[in-house]
């Protein structure tokens, strides 16, 4: 897929007001270049893609911001707001920090996020140099499921890096 067409793709997505079905999500992620760690090192917002999965409304509850991929070994998947609207890695909440691997997921080898304190993967794909689109499975989820969680990462520029003084 060229990148024109897969930002153009996920660009009627974000617009959307009504539940995503899952496949066509799919249909995107097949189309989509596999991501490298190296490529994704830094600050990352995320978006929350509503296809009626539980950490939809989990996200919005916690008031996720987000993701920081400081390095190969030290990665934050769960930077939100503070009441005081303070950006923070919630270590709490997913049990720890994470770190990138490159994971073999439906038979393509791209970075994932590994989960350090629960049997979690977030797997991702490249729509263009600055956005990701993303799908969270692990241990929870039945071997024949479909039930995953899907989001995008959109790169924050270096200018913009709000997390930058927390995370170094």
């Amino acid at each position: 897929m060229s990148i024109e067409r897969a930002r153009n793709r996920i660009a009627a997505l974000r617009c959307r007001t009504d539940t995503i079905d899952p496949g066509e999500l799919d249909a995107i992620w097949a189309d989509l270049e596999t991501a490298h760690i190296d490529d994704i090192i830094g600050e990352w917002r995320g978006v929350a893609l509503d296809t009626g999965h539980r950490a939809v409304a989990a996200m919005r509850a916690i008031r996720w911001y987000g993701t920081r991929f400081n390095s190969r070994m030290d990665a934050h998947p769960i930077v939100r707001y503070d009441p005081d609207g303070n950006l923070y890695s919630d270590t709490d909440y997913a049990d720890g920090a994470a770190s990138l691997w490159m994971v073999e997921f439906r038979g393509e080898v791209t970075a994932t996020m590994v989960y350090d304190g629960v049997p979690v993967f977030d797997h991702l794909k490249r729509v263009d140099d600055n956005t990701l689109l993303g799908i969270m499975n692990g241990k929870q989820f039945a071997p024949d499921s479909d039930d995953h969680f899907y989001f995008l990462l959109d790169r924050v520029p270096a200018t913009e890096e709000k997390m930058a003084a927390e995370f170094e």
